[in-house]
């Protein structure tokens, strides 16, 4: 026997199953409505985590999008968009975006070392991701809670320019293990943001 449901009638009994779920298992996902989300207006009048991020010549859309994602999921205070790397509204970067540009603070500059150098000058620390001699492993760097960081991240082929890197304050470099040693620049993001981020809030 074949029992036909109707659309309404599924979601009805799907509902009914997230609702008994707990009484039998407690590691239920939630629901979308109940993750508390911030609308966009509690975003932007939301204290900001001190730091910022400075793309310079990313080529991918994606990437770019995968950035803002990622600094809306950490209430990131802005991002720099300098030379090549493109600029909201633009419909490939929101597929992996998704929104995050209508509440991420951004800027575009064309020279990346003049965004670094006003940075600088506003006396927030600046540091690129980037292998390189002296650079700090990412485990091994001490943030301080009462300064504002901002961190380069360069081109998926180049990584970082060599004069951006020797204008900052210093470079972070994230220990790898592997055959490439080489990570996708959103990737690298989102690694070194979370670190500074639960060191900024958690570590005690």
């Amino acid at each position: 026997i074949i029992f036909q449901i109707k659309p309404k009638s599924f979601l009805l009994l799907r509902k009914l199953f997230f609702y008994l779920l707990p009484i039998f298992d407690t590691m239920r996902k939630f629901e979308n409505s109940e993750l508390e989300r911030k609308s966009i207006e509690d975003f932007k009048k939301s204290k900001k985590t001190p730091l910022i991020l400075v793309l310079d010549d990313i080529r991918s859309l994606h990437n770019i999008g995968s950035v803002f994602r990622t600094a809306d999921a950490f209430l990131i205070e802005k991002i720099y968009l300098c030379g090549i790397t493109a600029t909201p509204p633009n419909k490939e970067i929101h597929k992996t975006a998704l929104g995050a540009t209508e509440t991420v603070l951004w800027e575009h500059s064309e020279n990346v070392l003049e965004v670094i150098q006003k940075l600088k000058a506003e006396k927030i620390k600046t540091f690129a991701i980037e292998q390189v001699e002296s650079a700090i492993f990412l485990q091994d760097f001490k943030v301080e809670t009462d300064q504002k960081y901002a961190l380069v991240f360069g081109n998926e082929v180049f990584g970082v320019a060599q004069e951006a890197v020797a204008i900052c304050d210093g470079a972070i470099e994230i220990p790898q293990l592997g055959t490439k040693h080489s990570l996708n620049i959103s990737v690298s993001a989102g690694i070194v943001v979370w670190d500074l981020f639960q060191k900024l809030h958690f570590t005690k």
